[in-house]
């Protein structure tokens, strides 16, 4: 799909002003929860598909079995369903959560530290090549837990940039994620903050079934 003349020229402009007023409206999301790059990678791959809440207690399980290490979790893969059943597709989840500990070990001992000595298209090539890794995951991942400056494309984003006509809904993801990281200043602390005021906006006035357009904080800028 390619942007209309009115919306190209749009977007530029505005992207940075709708930011600062998610920010006055909400004040900062303090997101992504969790105390170490490796417990933010288990919560991107867990979140798929499930909110957050459920999430929180399959990791909180993981933690009270200590095994919040990627060598241990590995070590006791057969444990891992049971652990992460909270989250739902607890066997699909567990297939992918051991084929990202496989790769995360080999490839890098289990330390994030390392990963981030790579370019990110090569970081984040390697993440999708790993089953079940999408690209809403790999840039989770890439962002929260490696501090790269990578925009995050999820549903909320889709729902409500395209409903104020800025693309459409089911636009490529990574021509989506191009607008966003093209149009905005590329830094990690706006790009993190960015990403989690829409998912509030989203959850709280742009929902997929009545939404609340009065009294949304989304400025009209169209007219």
């Amino acid at each position: 799909m390619v942007l209309s003349f009115k919306s190209r020229r749009l977007v530029p402009k505005h992207l940075l002003k709708i930011y600062n007023i998610f920010y006055k409206s909400f004040g900062p999301q303090h997101w992504w929860p969790g105390d170490t790059p490796f417990e933010i990678m288990v919560g991107a791959i867990l979140t798929q598909n499930t909110n957050w809440q459920n999430v929180s207690k399959a990791i909180d399980n993981i933690k009270k079995a200590g095994l919040l290490d990627p060598g241990k979790l590995l070590k006791h893969r057969r444990m891992i369903p049971k652990l992460i059943k909270p989250s739902g597709f607890y066997k699909l989840k567990s297939k992918r959560l051991i084929a990202f500990l496989k790769y995360f070990l080999d490839n890098y001992n289990g330390e994030a530290s390392r990963m981030n000595m790579k370019k990110i298209g090569i970081m984040r090539n390697e993440l999708l090549s790993i089953s079940g890794i999408g690209y809403e995951t790999a840039d989770s991942i890439l962002l929260y837990a490696n501090s790269r400056p990578v925009f995050v494309i999820d549903t909320y984003t889709r729902r409500i940039f395209s409903r104020h006509h800025m693309f459409e809904y089911d636009q490529p993801y990574d021509e989506i994620r191009h607008i966003f990281e093209s149009n905005l200043p590329r830094r990690v602390k706006l790009y993190n903050e960015y990403h989690a005021l829409i998912v509030k906006l989203g959850k709280e006035y742009c929902k997929k079934n009545e939404p609340l357009c009065n009294t949304c904080p989304f400025p009209n800028i169209l007219h």
